[in-house]
């Protein structure tokens, strides 16, 4: 599908439509800079005071993080499902020298954001950054048209992974990548969803999904892609995000219980990587 294609218009799940539309998560002090994800912390100073700098700068570096995985990116297409505000699209499109970018939200509220933050990189690249409502589920694009696909922190939202396994596959080339990074499950074990809903609000009101890792590693794998693996990042994402907390919220708090279930062994934080193989 070409730049400036119908754009597709998905059914969003209530407490997605809440939290990032009339509640606009971005504008919680906890989420500095309109990133919105939790943090890659490991060139951060955590014994010295925080501050919004530093914060950014985690959000920052969990888009490199996840951006090598998918690299090298120069002269790529590249789409990112769940761009939020399209803070990394415009890193990606900064740092990496992408052909394009393209982020893709579900959220009509969250693209019109992206738009405003960055009208004046929509003007200086025309044809080089775009945002596209679309599901995670249903991509509005045509086979073949990524050499990339990333996702940060979104996938803990999508509520079938398997459908966004087989689309991933779809769009992207033969020898494209995908970079996934979000929080899983331990396992899927009876009870795990509940428990964690006992710790998280997040997952108490249906904003997050309780699933494994395995879930999307098998997906992508079932999907036809090719050596999908899951690294866990989760000593270098929820320390920092925990120390970043403690300026907001107190010890017996929901937000801070994110540090406690890693503790516990029931969450933790991954990139999941594949590629497509290429045509024989």
């Amino acid at each position: 599908m070409a730049f400036g294609a119908q754009e597709s218009f998905p059914v969003m799940r209530p407490a997605v439509r809440e939290t990032y539309g009339p509640s606009d998560l971005s504008r919680e002090p906890v989420f500095a800079g309109g990133f919105i994800n939790f943090g890659y912390w490991s060139a951060v100073d955590l014994t010295a005071p925080l501050g919004e700098a530093e914060r950014v700068r985690s959000q920052q570096d969990l888009y490199r993080h996840v951006l090598d995985a998918a690299g090298p990116l120069g002269g790529q297409r590249v789409l990112e499902v769940g761009c939020g505000l399209g803070m990394g699209c415009a890193l990606a499109l900064r740092e990496r020298g992408p052909a394009a970018v393209t982020g893709m939200d579900i959220h009509p509220a969250q693209l019109e954001r992206a738009r405003d933050a960055h009208a004046g990189l929509l003007e200086e690249a025309p044809g080089r950054l775009r945002f596209v409502r679309g599901a995670a589920e249903g991509m509005p694009f045509g086979d073949d048209e990524f050499d990339a696909v990333v996702s940060v922190e979104a996938a803990q939202h999508f509520p079938d992974l398997t459908a966004f396994a087989a689309e991933t596959a779809r769009v992207l080339r033969p020898g494209g990548r995908v970079a996934v990074a979000s929080f899983f499950a331990a396992d899927d074990g009876a009870g795990r969803a509940a428990e964690l809903a006992q710790l998280l609000d997040t997952f108490a009101n249906g904003l997050d999904i309780a699933r494994p890792v395995t879930a999307l590693t098998g997906a992508l794998t079932a999907a036809g892609l090719a050596d999908a693996r899951a690294e866990s990042i989760g000593p270098q994402v929820w320390a920092g995000w925990d120390v970043w907390l403690a300026r907001l919220w107190a010890p017996d708090t929901w937000p801070r219980n994110f540090l406690r279930a890693y503790e516990r062994g029931i969450l933790d934080y991954h990139l999941v990587t594949a590629h497509r193989p290429p045509t024989p």
